[in-house]
Order: C-alpha cells, then sequence, then structure tokens
C-alpha cells in the first residue's frame, strides 16, 4: 500500500490508485496466500444473459433482490446486441437467468434464436411462473428448443420452501415440475435436462451435495412422483435481499466469519467467473451476476459494456473481487452450476 501512497502524493491524485497485485479486501489477501492472486479470466466460455429483475416471486434469499415491483428489464436492441455477440462468438454456453426471465417479453424470441447458434442454451426459472397466464406453453416451447432447465426448489417439504418463498409456493412449484416431467425434462433417455437448484433456508452453508441430492430424489419421488436430472447447492450470497436479512437478523458478521474459515483454493482455483462474462438487463458486462447485483462491472481496463465486447481482453481480464467471493469459495465452493470442488 506504501506504493500506492508515493504515487498519489507524486501525481497529486487524491483518489486512490489501483496497481496491479494490490490486496484490496480480506478476498485478496487469502488469494495471495494461496497463490491466485490476482485472479484473472482463462477464456470465456459462458455468456450469462440477465434478462431484468422483474419476477413474480420476492424471495428472502434473492441476491437479485427481484420481485413484481421491480421494472428492470433488458430491451428488445439489448437483447439483439446479445444475440449478435452469440452468433459471432459461438460461446459454449448461453446461461439465461433474471428475475424471472421468462417474463422479459424478448425471452422466447432470445431463446430461440440462441439455440439455433450452436451454443447450449440453459434458462433459469422460479418453476410457478410456468403456471402463470401465457406461460402454460412454456415447457413444450424449451423442450421444442432443446433448452436446459436450471429450477430453483428449496427443498422437499412444503413448510420450509413456503417459509422462505411464500404461501402456496411449494405447491406450485411441484405442479410446475409435473408439467416439466410430462414434457420429457428430467425422464431418462429424453435429453432434456432439468436441473434443481436447493438453497439454505438461513444462515447456513448447503450439505454435501451428492446426499441432498439423493435426499431429493427418494423424497420428490415417494411424495410426489416427480423426477429431476440432478441438484446444484448453491451458497446463499451475502448480496442483495439475503444480505438484508443478514443484518436484520444479526447474522451478518458470523456468517462472514463462516465462510472466511472455509475458504478453498481449490475452489477459488475453479469459480465461475473465469469462465463467464455476465451481461446486466441494460448491456453492461461482469464477471459474474453477483458483482452485477453490486454494480462492479469489468474493470482493470477491460469492456465493460456489450457495446465494446472483446472477447480476446475478456479472456484474459483480471477479476474484480470483493469480500462476498467468499461465498463463492467456501467449503466446495458455488457456481451457478453448484459445487466446484
Amino acid at each position: 500500500m506504501s506504493d500506492v501512497k508515493e504515487l498519489c502524493e507524486k501525481t497529486g491524485s487524491a483518489a486512490p490508485v489501483r496497481l496491479k497485485g494490490e490486496i484490496e479486501n480480506r478476498f485478496d489477501d487469502a488469494l495471495a496466500k494461496a497463490g491466485l492472486h490476482p485472479l484473472t479470466a482463462e477464456g470465456v466460455s459462458v455468456f450469462q444473459v440477465n434478462m431484468g429483475s422483474v419476477c413474480n416471486q420476492a424471495c428472502r434469499h434473492c441476491h437479485v433482490s427481484a420481485g413484481p415491483d421491480r421494472v428492470e428489464a433488458m430491451s428488445e436492441s439489448v437483447a439483439d446486441e446479445c444475440l449478435s455477440l452469440i452468433e459471432a462468438n459461438r460461446f459454449a454456453v448461453v446461461d439465461i437467468t433474471g428475475g424471472a426471465p421468462e417474463m422479459n417479453p424478448s425471452f422466447r424470441r432470445f431463446v430461440s434464436m440462441a439455440a439455433v447458434s450452436g451454443s447450449h442454451v440453459k434458462t433459469r426459472t422460479n418453476l410457478t411462473v410456468l403456471l402463470g397466464e401465457g406461460f402454460e406453453d412454456l415447457p413444450s416451447f424449451l423442450a421444442d428448443n432443446k433448452v436446459e432447465i436450471v429450477a430453483s426448489l428449496p427443498y422437499y417439504l412444503k413448510e420450509i420452501v413456503d417459509r422462505q418463498r411464500g404461501a402456496g409456493v411449494f405447491e406450485r412449484s411441484i405442479e410446475a415440475i409435473k408439467r416439466l416431467n410430462a414434457a420429457g425434462y428430467g425422464v431418462d433417455g429424453s435429453g432434456l435436462e432439468l436441473n434443481l437448484v436447493y438453497n439454505p433456508c438461513g444462515a447456513y452453508l448447503p450439505p454435501g451435495q451428492r446426499s441432498i441430492e439423493a435426499d431429493f430424489r427418494r423424497e420428490l419421488a415417494k411424495r410426489h412422483g416427480v423426477v429431476f436430472t440432478g441438484l446444484f447447492t448453491i451458497t446463499n450470497m451475502p448480496v442483495g435481499r439475503f444480505k438484508d436479512f443478514l443484518e436484520s437478523s444479526g447474522n451478518l458478521t458470523r456468517y462472514m466469519d463462516r465462510l472466511i474459515g472455509l475458504f478453498n483454493p481449490d475452489a477459488a482455483r475453479n469459480v465461475m467467473c473465469r469462465t463467464t462474462v455476465s451481461v446486466g438487463y441494460d448491456g453492461s458486462l461482469y464477471d459474474c451476476d453477483f458483482n452485477q447485483m453490486m454494480g462492479l462491472k469489468c474493470g482493470f481496463g477491460a469492456p465493460d459494456h456489450i457495446s465494446r465486447f472483446d472477447v480476446s481482453a475478456l479472456g484474459k481480464r483480471r477479476i474484480v473481487t470483493g469480500e462476498h467471493c467468499f461465498g463463492c469459495t467456501a467449503g466446495p465452493g458455488s457456481s451457478c452450476t453448484g459445487a466446484v470442488a
């Protein structure tokens, strides 16, 4: 840090100057001790598109703070720019998220055009939106386009899900899974992937992914006769509405200490931001969806908007980090596709 002070004095700059290799926070310090600082990208294989914060639910663990009262939505013109980049770059994966991305007017066109690009397309859903008026045919539409579905279902018991997501959400989620199963999703041999997402219901870390998946598979089949392809465990990030919950319940410091104490260098080596670029509803570029929710755009000279998209520069950029990143590196790690180590 003395180098920073000296440079500020020489240049007369009042603002801190970030130097390559500078330790900015406790996460950077942990990376440095593991020989991983600064954290850099290793290409761009996942093009993640956040279509906005509009949602039919307002879940207490939501890092996006999405809900029915939000108005942020990707415009048709920004969606077109994203589609042009998908066609030009043939990313291995196009990952569509929100809010409830299905509620964006451009969603169906975006899915169908991305699906013919050669990229593997996946979309994230809260399940209950599939029962809404005008969305009933989405299971068949997504099946026709061979889209992988990643569906949030916090637990296999009604009282726990409803406590976290609202009364009646569990029963509607099960009905949505039944409709997806009827369209072939999660059924052996169909080729249609239905992956569920488990989030803890409080200030806890998820259990082992393999063991909780076995519990989900057994209990959902026995109680409701539904099937799925796999299950991802995702650590609740200290961002957005979940951070608000931690603060109001007096658990933020304890939760952060828990994440920091479980820092895993192997998980840090495999964090999703190293191969992902996340696009915000307004076309801004981020290292991940969590940075997006914190307003931390791609930095250190990397392009920060799709109008300046450069896959080569983004593929070797330095990642913008913060202490929330401990959420992705605790224990077996956490990413949009579950545990990473």
